[in-house]
């Protein structure tokens, strides 16, 4: 029980030295947090970046390729074309930055449709355009143009038809300079003739993307399709019923190029609405036109019958949604608060953190709150519980700590609904994180000497629970960041050493009132973990660098190839 200091000094014997005790404990947890945070913050900055500004197609993508040399710069997100100096494969073999996957030019400008009239959600839309209905705090066009200046592009034109005032007004908001609206007359006769509006827009660009404002997709969706040569078409090919009947389907010559598109084809797959295209099209379009076909679909055709267009599938993993009816509109919301956990969370944040954190976020989305402001708000809500629990108040300590781990996916949540997530705010993010980590740790530790707990014990399983955490999570940045071999981190997850299961176990043991097991509680799986992670590492290293020898070995040979980042 908390007290007065009179009281809590005569029901420990060691009272005499307490005031030392805690100094003592303090100067080596400060120093080891300093000393650990360094190389955490380190691993911040080159391990935790939105994945969309990792491998942008304007960034170019480190790869680990055998003994190529660096080359050029890669653009304003490069990650670094430097060979890593330590550990692993990355010593055996050179860095080579590529620029746009197969040498292609970068697409610098996109074309995105929003003229149509939306008749099936008018029960949703209220008569207004759907290109307004809102989906995580944006309107469904916001989303799209924001999506497509996160992979690097440089101007976006949207083309507006239908309640062309309104749809305007909402894309003026966006990037000013960088996107602008344009009015197709005729929109009514179909999306071809929207297309052909955008013409003037992007006259002298090599190539440029085209896609309908109305279809949403998982983060990461563009990526092959922004490296691929133009013209090139983004495709499902094992789409679900209800999309094969409402798509454009595409007959495909092999399994890379398509001959045709049309909703009248009978083939399995369909376009996701999404084109990398080259300026011909329009006189692609012209001649659809001519003969009465006024569709989008019309004017790739034509593109195909000249000159290959490439089929690049959806990447493995990636979901993408047609907004035509209420229906869709639901799965598309359902899809979207899912798309918000990461493959990497562990056991508890899967099942019990992030089945609440984004409902959470879904409903803070329209508010637009700044998402480093919640990362800060949250670090006060830890550095509260981390107080509480120095004065023994277990019972409310834990819960608040457990409330720090459901809110603490709050803030990326937030970023990726609003295309807002940033190197820079990662880090403050991984930054507040151990901050709290810390100040929960020392909190435990400040509540063991007000029991009659050895000061020396609590002494080293603070200094061995804080040192734990804190390497547990560089090294798995550290890991990311040198573009070493992955270690098993879904089976890793389940000794609890994760930020998720070590708050769990300080909340459990916090609420039974027992601080000096919860550090041994977080000490024991946090060290545990980082063994575990450190040897694999180490063995799947040693592995890839035998595959690589033995392949050098082999004339004309190259060794298999490792993404950095």
């Amino acid at each position: 029980m908390p007290g007065s200091r009179s009281s809590a000094h005569e029901a420990n014997p060691t009272s005499g030295t307490l005031q030392g005790d805690l100094k003592a404990m303090a100067q080596v947890v400060a120093v080891s947090h300093y000393t650990i945070g360094c190389f955490v913050a380190l691993g911040e900055v080159n391990g935790r970046m939105p994945d969309s500004l990792k491998s942008s197609p304007g960034s170019g993508e480190t790869e680990i390729l055998g003994s190529a040399p660096s080359v050029g710069p890669a653009g304003p997100n490069a990650t670094g074309g430097a060979k890593p100096s330590v550990g692993g494969p990355a010593e055996l073999v050179g860095v080579q930055r590529r620029c746009n996957g197969y040498g292609s030019t970068r697409p610098r400008v996109a074309v995105v449709l929003a003229a149509g009239r939306s008749e099936r959600l008018q029960t949703v839309t209220g008569g207004g355009s759907k290109a307004l209905i809102r989906l995580g705090g944006l309107a469904i066009v916001q989303r799209t143009v924001l999506t497509l200046l996160s992979y690097g592009l440089e101007r976006v034109i949207v083309v507006t038809g239908y309640h062309a005032g309104p749809v305007g007004t909402v894309i003026g908001r966006v990037a000013p300079g960088r996107v602008r609206a344009i009015y197709a007359s005729g929109w009514e006769a179909g999306n071809g003739t929207t297309l052909a509006a955008a013409e003037p827009a992007v006259v002298g660009e090599p190539s440029f993307v085209l896609m309908t404002a109305d279809h949403l997709f998982a983060e990461g969706a563009f990526r092959e399709l922004l490296r691929a040569p133009a013209p090139a078409c983004l495709i499902d090919p094992f789409p679900d019923a209800d999309t094969w009947a409402e798509g454009t389907r595409v007959l495909l010559r092999g399994s890379h190029q398509v001959d045709a598109f049309g909703k009248e084809l009978a083939e399995p797959g369909v376009d996701c609405g999404v084109f990398l295209l080259t300026p011909e099209v329009f006189e692609c379009q012209r001649k659809a036109a001519a003969e009465g076909d006024h569709t989008l679909a019309g004017a790739v055709t034509r593109l195909a019958q000249r000159r290959p267009v490439g089929a690049v599938p959806l990447p493995d993993g990636c979901w993408w949604r047609d907004v035509d009816t209420p229906r869709d509109l639901s799965i598309a919301r359902a899809r979207l608060r899912r798309s918000l956990a990461k493959p990497e969370d562990g056991p508890i944040s899967r099942l019990l953190n992030r089945p609440l954190s984004t409902r959470m976020s879904i409903a803070m989305a329209p508010l637009r709150p700044n998402p480093n402001l919640v990362s800060a708000l949250v670090m006060l809500v830890g550095l509260l519980s981390a107080g509480l629990l120095g004065f023994g108040m277990g019972l409310v300590g834990g819960l608040l700590a457990q409330a720090v781990s459901i809110l603490d996916g709050v803030d990326g949540e937030l970023a990726r609904l609003q295309v807002r997530a940033r190197p820079l705010g990662a880090l403050l993010d991984g930054v507040l994180d151990r901050v709290v980590d810390a100040a929960l740790l020392a909190g435990l530790g400040v509540w063991s000497l007000r029991s009659s707990a050895s000061p020396g014990l609590v002494l080293a399983l603070t200094v061995a629970a804080t040192a734990g955490a804190m390497l547990s999570m560089a090294t798995k940045d550290r890991i990311r960041a040198l573009g070493l071999p992955g270690a098993p981190e879904r089976p890793i997850a389940f000794l609890l050493g994760g930020r998720d299961g070590r708050l769990l176990l300080v909340a459990v043991f916090a609420v039974f009132g027992l601080p000096v097991a919860a550090l041994a509680a977080v000490a024991v799986p946090s060290w545990l973990s980082l063994t575990v992670r450190v040897v694999a590492v180490q063995r799947r290293a040693a592995r890839t660098a035998t595959r690589c020898s033995a392949m050098d070995e082999v004339p004309g040979s190259t060794p298999p190839r490792t993404r950095a980042g």
